[in-house]
């Protein structure tokens, strides 16, 4: 489409730089981090071997655990942040059209930096936290859905991944729907985007499949322990 070709011909440098910066920033594990001032070890060698809030929970703590989900969850929010900033870049005629455009990109480069971050010979998480972010910050009509999904299977299942499969499934939906109905003008008082093109609404929805396919793949291994009923639940003190 010639409005997706023009942002990538147009706004290529700023392109580059917020995906380097959500990129680098959100390579920073806080998992591994705060685990090893507490304990002292790998929270990759503990438990599910995964680098994450779920996993910190169960092996290290609450505490702990509340600090990785804060950690993961603004490293989103900056990482789209800085895309925001870089909108300054493009010139302002063309800024409102793009705009929108960027902040998917720097998403996106925020969800790989987690899962397969630089610092850590490309092992991370598994991204939910932070994708929660990036919902906030491109459309925070999705991560509200997110977490009326979230809430309404955790309370059936007390199963953290299940949850996370679920959401992640549908997120590609619920991007394209709330775009969908901001194109048609029925939600246009709550868009985050002025005027979305009929384009852009098909690039929130790639985007946001994008990064939940990341998100499930990551997920391999909950799978698989879905499938032969070995995956463990949160328990109701937790």
């Amino acid at each position: 489409m010639e409005e997706i070709a023009g942002f990538f011909s147009a706004c290529w440098l700023p392109i580059i730089l917020a995906a380097l910066a959500s990129y680098l920033i959100s390579s920073i594990n806080t998992s591994i981090i705060v685990t090893q001032l507490v304990l002292h070890k790998d929270i990759r060698t503990m438990g599910s071997g995964n680098a994450g809030f779920t996993n910190v929970l169960r092996c290290v703590g609450k505490t702990p655990a509340m600090v990785t989900f804060v950690g993961d969850f603004l490293k989103g929010v900056v990482s789209v942040g800085i895309a925001m900033l870089l909108t300054l870049m493009i010139p302002q005629e063309q800024a409102e059209l793009y705009r929108g455009y960027l902040l998917y990109v720097a998403g996106l480069f925020a969800v790989v930096g987690h899962t397969f971050p630089l610092y850590y010979k490309f092992r991370g998480g598994k991204g939910v936290v932070t994708t929660f972010a990036v919902m906030l910050m491109t459309d925070w009509r999705t991560l509200v859905c997110a977490l009326l999904l979230f809430a309404v299977f955790f309370l059936a299942t007390h199963i953290i991944s299940l949850c996370a499969l679920i959401n992640f499934s549908l997120y590609v939906f619920t991007a394209f729907l709330w775009r969908f109905l901001d194109y048609q003008g029925v939600t246009s008082f709550l868009s985050t985007v002025p005027h979305p093109t009929w384009p852009f609404v098909w690039y929130s929805a790639v985007m946001a499949l994008l990064m939940g396919v990341l998100v499930i793949i990551r997920h391999k291994d909950n799978i698989k322990r879905l499938l032969n009923g070995t995956e463990k639940k949160i328990k109701a003190k937790k």
